[in-house]
């Protein structure tokens, strides 16, 4: 497994990810180029923006990077959202 994800036209070391929107950008401003991307936080302040299928894989390569996800908590209710 490679510690760099691509995301649009860059290669992103993982470890520089703090956090990946769980829904698209909606601004409703007409001319937003970003609307239906899911934003990617970096370390520094920046974002780069993923489509559907970028945010998806990028999930994916985070959790098999930390170890995958463990054994569902029995009081995790992130099923029901």
């Amino acid at each position: 497994m490679s510690i760099l994800s691509r995301i649009d036209d860059k290669h992103v070391p993982l470890y520089r990810v703090m956090w990946v929107a769980a829904t698209p950008h909606f601004c409703g401003e007409e001319d937003c180029m970003r609307e239906g991307c899911y934003e990617v936080r970096l370390e520094q302040g920046e974002s780069i923006w993923a489509n559907a299928a970028d945010n998806d894989r990028l999930i994916t390569q985070l959790e098999l990077w930390q170890g995958g996800l463990g054994p569902p908590d029995a009081g995790d209710d992130e099923a029901a959202w």
